[in-house]
């Protein structure tokens, strides 16, 4: 749907997505399966405790996870099927190869060109034939449980689409996770994990959440746009038909909209009422309009209660030796962006015992 042009079969798809996907009702059905991957990640965590380690694989693992489940059901993941490594390599893999640089898409004339080489379209390929062999899997599971059960209900994402048709600035100003976790025993206590409905009362945590989306958006681009008719911008005459890509991580920066642009200031969404729902357009991590990100909600609603659940849980240290000015900001620009450099920490638990236990 992402790069579909807009006509009947994107308004077809949006609608499915937003009255069949990722209504309230279904996205709150699925809160049980957030809670425990957060768990789950939790205790995993936990038991790297006290030593330096890398986020992302954890962080990698705990996403793919809490998706696949509220996708798939987990279902497809087994000897027979897939397992959930070589599922994260496909998603890596194809990050990687989406984000890309590519000179056709800037200059079209050069598309005729193979200036990547061979190599990559070899990879895309291969990536396709493998992702083609999973969604076949999928497609024939779907099929076998509606011919075998003619009251058959659809129970996770996928069945209702078929039936249808890491933050280094953080650690460069650490006086915020302590204002984070006062505000977080302030008010969850620390007796108890934060649940989603907690969150609207941890103004600071969206806060902090909200300055890293600007500072560092989940992609430097919003998906692509097209122009549906000739039209003026700015002075520019944009032709019919033309590709249009919004830079979010300019305007995230830009001096016209935002005091200290290149700095990390939590506050100043304190001061104002800004929300993430498109509507202002100096703030953008999910798009605006049609093309803006439909399932942004769920999205959100697994970052506010993990981010806040790791500050909860554990104080954050860098590794000896290492200083807050030592750590790096530079980021990796692709289909998404992340940072280049990643940083190990070093957690210490901050609640009591029995709460990191794993489930069982």
């Amino acid at each position: 749907m992402t790069w579909a042009p807009y006509g009947p079969y994107w308004r077809q798809a949006q609608r499915i997505y937003l009255n069949e996907i990722f209504t309230p009702k279904r996205l709150d059905s699925f809160e049980y399966i957030r809670v425990e991957e957060r768990k789950t990640l939790i205790s995993q965590l936990n038991a790297n405790a006290g030593k330096p380690f890398f986020l992302k694989d954890h962080l990698s693992r705990f996403s793919l996870c809490s998706m696949t489940r509220m996708v798939l059901s987990n279902k497809y993941f087994g000897e027979s099927t897939v397992r959930a490594e070589d599922l994260q390599h496909l998603v890596d893999q194809w990050f990687l190869l989406n984000g890309a640089f590519n000179n056709g898409d800037w200059i079209p004339w050069l598309s005729f060109f193979d200036l990547q080489g061979y190599v990559k379209v070899k990879q895309m390929k291969a990536l396709k034939r493998t992702f083609n062999k999973f969604h076949n899997i999928v497609l024939d599971d779907y099929r076998a449980k509606k011919n075998a059960d003619k009251n058959f209900v659809p129970k996770d994402m996928v069945d209702v689409l078929l039936q249808m048709a890491e933050d280094p600035t953080l650690w460069k100003q650490p006086g915020f996770i302590e204002k984070a976790t006062e505000e977080l025993d302030r008010v969850v206590g620390k007796e108890r994990w934060v649940e989603e409905k907690d969150c609207s009362q941890l103004s600071y945590i969206e806060a902090i959440l909200k300055e890293t989306l600007r500072l560092h958006p989940l992609g430097t681009m919003l998906a692509p746009h097209c122009a549906i008719q000739d039209c003026n911008v700015a002075g520019y005459d944009i032709e019919k038909g033309t590709i249009v890509l919004v830079n979010v991580w300019t305007i995230g920066r830009d001096p016209k909209y935002w005091d200290r642009p290149e700095e990390f200031l939590p506050e100043r969404f304190l001061e104002k009422d800004i929300d993430m729902d498109g509507h202002n357009f100096a703030f953008l991590p999910f798009g605006s309009g049609r093309r803006r990100c439909p399932d942004y909600s769920l999205g959100l609603k697994v970052i506010r209660a993990t981010l806040a659940n790791m500050l909860h849980g554990f104080n954050w240290k860098l590794p000896e030796g290492m200083k807050p000015e030592d750590v790096s900001v530079e980021e990796h620009y692709g289909l998404t962006t992340h940072p280049k450099f990643p940083v190990p920490v070093i957690l210490e638990p901050r609640l009591s015992s029995d709460l990191y236990s794993p489930i069982t």
